[in-house]
């Protein structure tokens, strides 16, 4: 999520000043893409995998959620949410047929059944301050970020149902609440030893153990304006919005630290938000919080971009 955006939306929370620095390290490559219209839209900024070649897109400001698939080049809504709902980040576990997505200032987090689209249950985090950012998957269960807290919130699911949810205080670099936007995308090591905490008022990436919350810096890792990271392997990708830049990284086996090695950007990129990987191709949301909130862009999309 934007701190542009967050600066509007949360009058009722919290202010934000938005910073732009200049990104060190090799030039942007501009790659080859596409965009798929998410149709009726009034803004997006969450994106998932769903699977093959299919990806999930959330209305930001209805909680409603898209299915869209690269290689037809359409899209079509398949959850409505219930009144009062946003849709931040989401992940969908695929195994478990549960898409989890992130509510935003409602200090929520939803779960939606894949196969029909249903609400499965609905957790209510924290109250203002509170914007309830993004999700990680991991063995187990889901995790949330919290832009406006030291803390994470975390979701069990056992036997395929969602379960009780816990809250992880953190420490260290992670804990720092001091910018009025802070802890943000979030990513998890495949064996969910170690969570990766994208920090948009740092321009960093944290390291965060799951099990006590405390956390240090990933060196080598700068990402000024970050919101949204994927973690596939070893290698990182972070969004960084207003500057319109997916940033490649290359990361140490034992995360002691990461090496810049690429940057893709699209004439399509307006102010894009989270990223998601099918295959060889990267989609990322677009939610054009340039125009202002709300939006008021004539369309929203999802940019497909090779990586």
């Amino acid at each position: 999520m934007a701190s542009k955006l967050l600066r509007s939306v949360l009058a009722v929370t919290t202010a934000v000043v938005g910073g732009v620095a200049l990104l060190a390290g090799p030039a942007a490559a501009t790659v080859g893409t596409g965009a798929i219209t998410l149709p009726g839209a009034t803004g997006t900024e969450g994106v998932a995998a769903a699977g093959g070649t299919g990806f999930y897109a959330g209305d930001l400001l209805t909680g409603d959620v898209y299915l869209g698939d690269i290689r037809t080049g359409t899209a079509a809504k398949v959850v409505h949410a219930p009144a009062g709902r946003w849709a931040v980040g989401m992940k969908a576990d695929l195994a478990d047929h549960l898409l989890f997505v992130a509510g935003g200032p409602t200090g929520d987090g939803y779960v939606y059944d894949t196969r029909s689209g249903s609400p499965v249950a609905a957790y209510h985090f924290a109250s203002a301050p509170t914007f309830v950012n993004d999700v990680a998957l991991v063995p187990g269960g889901a995790w949330f970020t919290d832009s406006s807290r030291a803390t994470l919130y975390f979701v069990p699911v056992i036997d395929g149902v969602p379960g009780a949810l816990s809250t992880l205080a953190l420490s260290g670099p992670a804990a720092d609440t001091s910018g009025a936007f802070n802890n943000n995308g979030i990513q998890a090591t495949a064996d969910g030893r170690w969570l990766l905490v994208a920090h948009t008022g740092q321009g960093a990436v944290n390291v965060v153990d799951p099990t006590t919350g405390t956390s240090r810096a990933l060196p080598g890792v700068s990402v000024p304006n970050v919101d949204g990271i994927l973690l596939s392997g070893r290698t990182l990708w972070a969004v960084r919005n207003f500057d319109n830049e997916v940033v490649q990284f290359q990361l140490a086996g034992d995360l002691s630290g990461g090496t810049q090695t690429a940057v893709l950007t699209s004439p399509l990129f307006e102010v894009p938000t989270t990223v998601a990987r099918l295959g060889d191709r990267l989609v990322v949301a677009n939610a054009k919080f340039d125009t202002g909130l709300p939006p008021t862009a004539p369309s929203y999309e999802a940019v497909v971009i090779r990586r």
